[in-house]
């Protein structure tokens, strides 16, 4: 009996040492949650669903815990995420080169998007495209900063050679051309908002991602490391399933969503109100028809020809867009 009683004691303080840590072997939280790290950027866009399936409690139902962690670029996400720290990702339009290339794939669509601008300073002489000539204009290499700006110079007869091209992060973007270090830059949304805002009449908005739908769709997805999606596929169809329920919660409680971005971010409820108009944002049923009827592949195939010589044109947008996760979360 005494040995027994050993033995029950021995269990109940494992027991208490595992609830105590909150993690099992598993990686599974005391409360019985996966817990995920999820990267994103601090914007509407990237927000709003994550943080709406968040407190609508849509990724609890799939017995799933986000933990969010704020990155500045799409990039610099897909590094974290090589390292370890990140399971899954929010990116823009401009990290999908590095999808096509095959550092990640693609499982759920976010949005097509507006947010991708470029600004010019008309006390600096740009008052047009063509005026961008010589300027010195900030952007952030390999994302849809990167991407705005080509287009626009294209658009002008002119290309990189024929710019000052300043590569920088997002935040320097917006102190070096609010302080009147650049003539002109390309940033994405809320920084475009904070530059256009901070200029007071003096910046202005040159082109967005609507100019060059011909050209390109303006896609932001949710993305995972290739190794991540063999091991995990169970994983990815659960946090697509709460994305879609969280996407239609966006659509009929839209200042609700804002509300909730707000108090992520630590902004006013203002600065997110105005990002809405950044894109269409899509509903469950709207994303899973496209699914279904095959436009998502010819989206993601138009993105793909406009990055051009970028990326490997003859790469399948089935090798890197996980349709068959897309499909299983419908059900």
């Amino acid at each position: 009996m005494k040995k027994v009683c050993a033995l029950l004691s021995v269990a109940m303080i494992c027991c208490g040492a595992l609830f105590a840590n909150g993690t099992s072997e598993t990686g599974q939280k005391g409360d019985g949650l996966q817990e995920l790290n999820i990267a994103y950027m601090p914007n509407y866009a990237s927000l709003s669903e994550v943080v709406a399936g968040m407190r609508a409690g849509y990724f609890a139902e799939q017995g799933l815990k986000v933990k969010l962690v704020e990155f500045s670029d799409g990039p610099t996400e897909i590094a974290a995420m090589e390292s370890g720290s990140i399971d899954l990702a929010y990116i823009g339009p401009g990290a999908h080169k590095l999808c096509i290339n095959g550092k990640a794939k693609i499982f759920a669509l976010s949005q097509v998007g507006d947010s991708d601008s470029v600004i010019g300073l008309k006390s600096h002489g740009v008052n047009s495209l063509k005026d961008l000539k010589g300027k010195k204009i900030g952007f952030a290499s390999g994302t849809s900063s990167e991407a705005i700006l080509r287009f626009s110079l294209d658009k002008a007869g002119l290309t990189m050679d024929d710019i000052v091209g300043l590569e920088m992060d997002a935040s320097g973007i917006v102190s070096a051309m609010t302080s009147g270090a650049l003539d002109a830059c390309a940033a994405w949304s809320p920084n475009i908002y904070t530059i256009l805002d901070e200029m007071d009449g003096d910046a202005w908005k040159m082109s967005s991602n609507h100019d060059f739908m011909d050209k390109t769709a303006s896609i932001a997805s949710w993305i995972v490391k290739p190794k991540y999606a063999e091991e995990n596929h169970d994983v990815l169809v659960k946090f697509s399933k709460a994305l879609l329920k969280a996407q239609d919660y966006r659509a009929a409680n839209i200042e609700q969503t804002c509300k909730w971005v707000a108090e992520q971010q630590g902004a006013d409820y203002d600065s997110i109100y105005i990002q809405r108009h950044d894109a269409q944002w899509p509903t469950s049923a709207e994303i899973n028809k496209k699914v279904n009827d095959g436009t998502m592949e010819k989206l993601y195939e138009i993105q793909k020809k406009g990055f051009g010589d970028a990326v490997d044109q003859s790469t399948p947008v089935t090798d890197y867009v996980l349709f068959d996760v897309m499909k299983e979360a419908q059900n």
